[in-house]
């Protein structure tokens, strides 16, 4: 079954939504805690696509089964060449390529774009998502302990890097 990466629209932002969601809900890869509403996500989109970010789904049988996006790592002026990405995939995608294939095209258009430097911000627990970025040749940079808090915890969150030119 061929899987689709193409830019998100405002059609995909239920589907973006409901894998935002479970993610806040039942993981630790999303540092908020309440569920997003429908008008948050699309504000989100509309912010990500007015600053030239991009936002990809990918999509298999007419159904999104993620989605992955980049934009500024921070706001100082010096920080222009470097961005931080993200990239979720529904619980019956894991492991089959799907992140994968959104990873790959967001470094593409990354180093497109002239991007110098992508960062991944991780949970350091997440060991799955660690082994995944370093397939991509991404480097753990630095960790930082005890930064987030969830589900009644400490969480410390592992820096990862990867240098695209």
């Amino acid at each position: 079954m061929e899987i689709k990466i193409r830019p998100a629209t405002f059609k995909d932002l239920a589907a973006i939504l409901e894998i935002v969601n479970h993610a806040i809900l039942n993981t630790t890869a999303i540092y908020d805690y309440d569920a997003r509403t429908l008008e948050e996500q699309k504000s989100w989109l509309e912010e990500k696509q007015a600053s030239g970010f991009p936002v990809l789904v990918a999509e298999q049988n007419n159904e999104v089964m993620g989605f992955g996006t980049f934009g500024s790592f921070r706001v100082k002026i010096g920080y222009r060449f470097t961005v931080e990405h993200s990239v979720y995939v529904t619980e019956n995608a894991i492991g089959k390529g799907i992140g994968t294939l959104l990873l790959q095209k967001l470094i593409d258009l990354a180093r497109e774009q002239n991007y110098h430097s992508m960062i991944g911000v991780i949970d350091a627990s997440n060991s799955g998502s660690i082994e995944f970025h370093k397939k991509f040749g991404f480097k753990e940079v630095g960790i930082l302990e005890q930064a987030g808090y969830k589900f009644d915890q400490w969480l410390d969150v592992s820096l990862m890097q990867l240098l695209l030119k």
